[in-house]
């Protein structure tokens, strides 16, 4: 590779990488050409780039990214890497984790997220548990409409029962005050005066 193709590269990546919000770097050595495919491919229907990248290159890149300082990362950057970056914190965590079941390849080196640096595959099991933003929302949804539901089924069953109520009690036939009236005053005129 030219020194041209390298600053290439280089440039490439930090254009990747400076808006990134979720970055891993994962080892797929000892993965076979089918199932580097088949994480690819499975990367790509989960809106997960890869890129499997040479160490120096990637560390280089980092290095010029503004914001935020990488270093924590880069004594991981030994053998064969492969950058993933995500808009969803756990997805790559739970892609390496699905593959892990059939091989032990492939290896969380390191990843940065939510601001905070995660060193080794130890932490991968972390990582699958981290919330994503979508599945936080969706939980504060949940436990806002949770009351809601509560007043709205409290409310609905007090229409229910004074529904049920108005239909048991017997309605009186009322007489109008107009139509009582005359008869009191015929009454009146009947009485023999007292004079």
């Amino acid at each position: 590779m030219t020194k041209e193709d390298k600053v290439l590269v280089i440039q490439e990546l930090k254009e990747v990488l400076q808006d990134a919000k979720v970055v891993y770097v994962a080892s797929l050595e000892g993965m076979n050409a089918a199932a580097t495919s088949d994480f690819r491919r499975q990367a790509f229907k989960q809106n997960i780039t890869v890129k499997v990248v040479k160490n120096t290159l990637l560390q280089k890149a980092l290095e010029q990214i503004e914001g935020v300082d990488y270093s924590e990362m880069f004594p991981t950057f030994k053998g064969n890497s492969a950058l993933m970056i995500s808009e969803t914190a756990n997805a790559p965590a739970k892609l390496i984790q699905g593959f892990r079941k059939k091989a032990e390849v492939p290896a969380l080196k390191s990843a940065y997220l939510q601001e905070t640096f995660y060193v080794g595959d130890e932490n991968l099991a972390a990582l699958v548990s981290i919330k994503s933003r979508e599945e936080m929302i969706g939980e504060i949804i949940t436990i806002l409409q949770s009351p809601l539901r509560n007043v709205l089924s409290a409310l609905q069953n007090k229409d229910e029962a004074n529904g049920e109520a108005e239909e048991a009690a017997p309605v009186a036939e009322e007489t109008p005050a107009a139509e009582a009236a005359p008869e009191a005053s015929a009454d009146a005129t009947d009485a023999p005066s007292a004079e």
